[in-house]
């Protein structure tokens, strides 16, 4: 697996774990501890996926979400929520919001590249026929 992908998370032992993953699976990865500072970093670096948190500070992932497919550069770009928030209804919210998938934590780390992987997979096939 290889990628560009950026993490959206602001939970230093979620964040280092999900690097220590996806970078021993060969992706680049990026992160940034807040939504506005994931939308900067996302504007410039044109990221394969984005991994988002729901609950960060300054500004929620939902809100993170809709910012991000405003940016016509990004309006592709998948968006995976990767929360806690796992109530009825909560997965739909990320959605509406413009996540195009869902991971539940805590994550596993022994299926979370696999995981991962079908999100890149298919993005980079919808990506070939453009």
């Amino acid at each position: 697996m290889n990628g560009k992908i950026l993490v959206i998370e602001d939970n230093e032992q979620n964040l280092y774990l999900i690097r220590y993953i996806l970078e021993n699976c060969g992706c680049e990865v990026s992160s940034a501890m807040d939504g506005k500072e994931g939308i900067e970093l996302a504007a410039r670096l044109l990221p394969d996926l984005i991994l988002l948190d729901i609950q960060l500070p300054v500004m929620d992932g939902y809100d993170v979400a809709r910012a991000l497919r405003q940016n016509p550069a990004l309006a592709d770009t998948p968006i995976i929520a990767v929360t806690s928030y796992a109530m009825p209804g909560d997965k739909e919210k990320a959605m509406e919001a413009g996540c195009t998938g869902y991971i539940e934590k805590p994550i596993d780390p022994d299926n979370f590249d696999k995981q991962v992987e079908e999100y890149l997979s298919a993005n980079k096939k919808e990506g070939a026929g453009k």
